[in-house]
C-alpha cells in the first residue's frame, strides 16, 4: 500500500477572481473543510489515517478487519480526490461578480454528497460547470437536477449534447426543434429520443407535434443566427355574426426540453447542424411571417 492514501491537488488561485476563494471557503463551511486555499486536504491528514490503521492493527485487528479498514480509507480517499478535482475544475468557470456565499448550504451538502462518486474526467467537468453555474447565479440549478446528474452516464450525456445542437433560443426560454423520427445520421433516432424522454431530459411526441403558439411578434435565434417571426391572423365570425381575428400561427416540434433539460442544456457547448436553420425557418413560414434579423 502507498504511504499516501490521498493524492493532494494544489489549487493555484493566481489569476482567478476573488470569488474563487469565496467558493472554497463556502464549501469548507458547508461540508467540513473539504477545501482550503492552495490545498484542499493536507498530506498530514492522510498520513495520520494510515498511521492509525497500522497502530491499531499491531494491537488487535486481524486480517479481514484490517483489509476492511484499508478498503474504507482507500474508498474515502478516492471520494476526496473526486471532490478536489471537481472543485478545481469549477474555479476557472467563476465570473468576477459571482456570489458563492449566497448558495444554500443544503444545496452544497447535497451536491458534494453526490459528486464525490464521480471519477470520470468528462463527467467531472460537467459537475464542475454545475457548481460554477450555481455560484455565478445562485438558484440556477435545483437539487433535483443535481440528483439527476448522478444517474447520468457518459453515453447519455453525449446523446443529450447532440440533441442540444437543435436548440433554438427565445431569450429567457429555449426549446428543441426537430421533426419526424430525429436524425439517425447523428445517432438520434426514435429509440434514442424515447430513451432521453424516459430518463427525464426531454418530452418526445412521436405520434405528433407539440405546438408552441405565439400571439405576438418574437425574435429567436439558432446559435446566434436570428430570425424574426410574426403571427398570422385569420378572420372568423362568431355565433352572433361578429368578426374577430385569431392567431393561426405556431412553432411546432415533436421534442421539448423538460425542466432538467432546460437547466443542463447550456452546459453542453453544442454546435449548430448544417441545414437546420433553413429547415425550421421553412417549416415556420407555413404559419408565420418569417424574416431573418440583420443583427
Amino acid at each position: 500500500m502507498s504511504d499516501k492514501l490521498i493524492q493532494i491537488n494544489v489549487v493555484n488561485l493566481e489569476g482567478l477572481p476573488g470569488s474563487a476563494n469565496l467558493l472554497i471557503n463556502k464549501i469548507s463551511d458547508a461540508i467540513g473543510g473539504c477545501a482550503k486555499p492552495f490545498q484542499i486536504r493536507r498530506v498530514a491528514e492522510a498520513e495520520a489515517d494510515a498511521a492509525k490503521i497500522q497502530a491499531v492493527a499491531q494491537i488487535e485487528i486481524k486480517g479481514l478487519q484490517l483489509r476492511a479498514m484499508q478498503r474504507f480509507i482507500a474508498e474515502e480517499a478516492q471520494k476526496q480526490s473526486n471532490i478536489e478535482q471537481i472543485t478545481e475544475k469549477a474555479l476557472p468557470e467563476l465570473k468576477t461578480d459571482s456570489k458563492p456565499q449566497d448558495i444554500e448550504n443544503d444545496w452544497i451538502v447535497n451536491f458534494f454528497d453526490k459528486c464525490r462518486l464521480i471519477s470520470d474526467d468528462q463527467m467531472q467537468s460537467l459537475w464542475a460547470k454545475v457548481l460554477a453555474g450555481q455560484a455565478n447565479s445562485p438558484g440556477r440549478f435545483s437539487k433535483r437536477t443535481v440528483n439527476f446528474l448522478l444517474t447520468l452516464n457518459k453515453s447519455d450525456a453525449d446523446l443529450f449534447a447532440t440533441l442540444c445542437r437543435f436548440i433554438w433560443d427565445f431569450g429567457d426560454d429555449r426549446d428543441v426543434f426537430m421533426f419526424g423520427t430525429g436524425h439517425p445520421d447523428l445517432g438520434l433516432n426514435s429509440a434514442v429520443l424515447n430513451h432521453l424522454d424516459q430518463i427525464g431530459l426531454i418530452a418526445y411526441y412521436p405520434q405528433g407535434y407539440n405546438p408552441k403558439r405565439i400571439d405576438a411578434p418574437i425574435q429567436c435565434a439558432y446559435f446566434g443566427r436570428k430570425i424574426f417571426v410574426k403571427p398570422k391572423f385569420s378572420t372568423q365570425r362568431t355565433a352572433d355574426n361578429v368578426l374577430i381575428k385569431s392567431p393561426t400561427s405556431l412553432l411546432s416540434s415533436n421534442v421539448n426540453l423538460t425542466k432538467i433539460g432546460h437547466e443542463l442544456a447550456p452546459l453542453c457547448e453544442a454546435k449548430p447542424v448544417d441545414g437546420v436553420y433553413d429547415q425550421v425557418a421553412q417549416s415556420w413560414a407555413r404559419f408565420l411571417d418569417v424574416e431573418e434579423s440583420p443583427d
